[in-house]
C-alpha cells in the first residue's frame, strides 16, 4: 500500500493526519504539501520533484512499515471519520482501525457521559432482533444483521464500492467489510449515525417548560450530525401521547444513574444516613398514570430546630424535610416531610407523589443541577 493511497483515505481530515504524523514520519512525505510558496513556476517544478521523489519513496516504504509505537500514536490521535476511512485502506489497516482499545477512547470522549449501561444493552437487544429478523435465532448471521442495519449510516463514511456489495447483496472483499456488530466501533457509529434511538434523561424536558424545571426525565435519544443536538422522545403517559422535542443540547442530558424504569419506586438506601444541607434527587410523579421524574433538591431543617449546627439533631429526627428552594416561601412545593423509617410513597393527588430518594455524591452531580437554576424563583 503506497502512501498516496492513505492520502486518499484521509483527504477528509488531511489536518488532523498531518498533526499526527510531523514528528514521527519522514520529511519527504510531505514534500509535496509544503511545497506552496514562490512563483507558479517554481511550485510547478517543486512539485515535479516532488511527484518523482515521492513516487522512488513509495516503492519501498509504506505507512505499516512505521515502528509500531509511532502508527499507534498516529491511529491514537485521529478523530472518528479518519479513523473510520483508514478502515477501508486494506485489511491491515481495518484490522487495526477497527479495533476495540481505539475506539474505547473515542467513545469516552464523546458519548460516555450520556449512553449508560441501559443504552448499550439496548443496542445488544436491538442487535439481536435484527439477527432474528434476517433469518435464525442464536445461529443467525450477524453480518447479514450488519449489512441491513449499516447500509444508510455508513454511506458517508465509506468508500462507495462499499455500498455497492451493500445494495447487491454481494459478498464484500476482505477490505471492505463492515466492522463485527458487536464492536465499539459499531456500537460508537450507531449513536453517531442517528438511526439508533437509545434511553437517556433529559434536565428540563420539553424546553425548559416550568412545570418541569430542575427536574430529569426518562427518554430516548436519536443524535443529529448536522445541529450537534438530539431529538428526544418522551414515552405516552395518561391521556398525553408521545412528545417529541428537538435541538436538545448536550449539556441537558446524562446518562441514567440507576437501573431504576421510570414507573417504579426507587428502594432509597442512604434515608438513614441524610442530614440538614445533603443534596438529593427525588422521585416525584403528577398522579400514578404518571411516570416518576427525578427533582433537585436538598435536606433541609425541621420546623422546631433552631439551624444552629452545634444545636441541630435534625439527622436523628424521625422525618426528613426536602426543601425545593426553586419555588418561592410559602409554595406548595417548598417543603416535603418524607418518613425516615418507613419510606415509601407518599402524597396526594392534589400535590402529587413523592418517591424514591437518591443522595448525591459527587459535585460534578451538583453542579449539573446548579447550571441550570432558573432565572427567576417559581410559585
Amino acid at each position: 500500500m503506497s502512501l498516496s493511497w492513505l492520502w486518499l483515505a484521509l483527504l477528509s481530515s488531511e489536518e488532523d493526519l498531518t498533526l499526527a504524523l510531523s514528528t514521527t514520519v519522514p520529511e519527504k512525505m510531505f514534500l509535496k504539501r509544503r511545497c506552496v510558496d514562490g512563483s507558479k513556476q517554481q511550485v510547478e517544478s517543486s512539485v515535479a520533484v516532488a511527484e518523482e521523489e515521492e513516487r522512488s519513496f513509495s516503492e519501498c516504504i509504506s505507512v505499516l512499515d512505521l515502528p509500531e509505537l509511532a502508527l499507534e500514536g498516529i491511529l491514537m490521535r485521529l478523530p472518528a471519520t479518519s479513523l473510520a476511512h483508514m478502515a477501508g485502506v486494506c485489511q491491515e489497516l481495518r484490522k487495526r482501525c477497527c479495533s476495540d482499545h481505539l475506539w474505547q477512547h473515542l467513545f469516552q470522549q464523546k458519548w460516555s457521559r450520556i449512553a449508560g449501561p441501559s443504552a448499550f444493552r439496548e443496542w445488544q437487544q436491538h442487535l439481536k432482533s435484527q439477527a432474528e429478523e434476517m433469518g435464525g435465532a442464536a445461529t443467525a448471521d450477524r453480518s447479514a444483521a450488519a449489512r441491513f442495519f449499516w447500509g444508510w449510516p455508513l454511506s458517508c463514511l465509506w468508500p462507495f464500492s462499499w455500498l455497492q456489495h451493500l445494495q447487491h447483496g454481494q459478498q464484500q472483499p476482505a477490505t471492505t467489510r463492515l466492522p463485527p456488530p458487536d464492536s465499539l466501533m459499531a456500537w460508537y457509529w450507531a449513536l453517531e449515525s442517528g438511526t439508533f434511538w437509545f434511553p437517556a434523561q433529559v434536565y428540563n424536558r420539553e424546553n425548559g417548560h416550568v412545570g418541569f424545571m430542575l427536574s430529569c426525565y426518562d427518554a430516548e435519544l436519536s443524535y443529529d450530525r448536522h445541529s450537534d443536538s438530539f431529538r428526544a422522545r418522551y414515552p405516552p403517559h395518561g391521556l398525553r401521547s408521545i412528545v417529541v422535542e428537538e435541538g436538545v443540547q448536550w449539556e441537558r442530558l446524562r446518562a441514567p444513574p440507576l437501573d431504576t424504569p421510570a414507573h417504579d419506586l426507587h428502594q432509597s438506601d442512604c434515608l438513614e444516613e441524610l442530614q440538614p444541607g445533603d443534596h438529593v434527587e427525588v422521585q416525584w410523579r403528577r398522579n400514578k398514570d404518571f411516570p416518576y421524574g427525578w427533582w433537585y433538591g436538598v435536606v433541609g431543617h425541621a420546623e422546631t430546630c433552631s439551624h444552629e449546627s452545634h444545636h441541630c439533631s435534625c439527622h436523628l429526627h424521625g422525618m426528613v424535610w426536602l426543601e425545593f428552594n426553586q419555588y418561592s416561601v410559602g409554595s406548595r412545593w417548598r417543603r416535603a416531610a418524607i418518613d425516615r423509617k418507613n419510606h415509601r410513597e407518599e402524597g396526594t393527588e392534589a400535590e402529587g407523589f413523592y418517591g424514591g430518594i437518591r443522595k448525591l455524591s459527587t459535585k460534578d452531580e451538583v453542579s449539573s443541577w446548579e447550571r441550570l437554576w432558573p432565572s427567576e424563583t417559581l410559585e
